[in-house]
């Protein structure tokens, strides 16, 4: 039952050891705007990675133009090879 006794200053060596009081029903508001705030931040990343992805996944890459298409080259057949004479 040591929550009952209240706490002598000559229990702690450093004052800044000592826990603050708190207001009654204080400390439930805090945990709950805390889960809040961990909640929204979460939320908020989660829905950058979804966009992102889905920019990623429509712009993969695949280029669609509507230009003619160059022909491939033709290949002609190989030139019969020159003689040569010496003089």
């Amino acid at each position: 039952m040591e929550r009952d006794q209240p706490h002598l200053s000559s229990d702690l060596t450093t004052p800044d050891l000592r826990k603050a009081p708190t207001p009654a029903g204080r400390e439930d508001a805090d945990t709950a705007v805390i889960a809040v705030v961990i909640t929204v931040v979460f939320l908020t990343l989660l829905t950058v990675l979804v966009v992102i992805g889905i920019y990623l996944y429509r712009n993969r890459g695949s280029y669609r133009t509507y230009e003619q298409a160059e022909p491939p080259p033709r290949e002609e057949p190989p030139a019969k090879e020159k003689e040569e004479y010496f003089i």
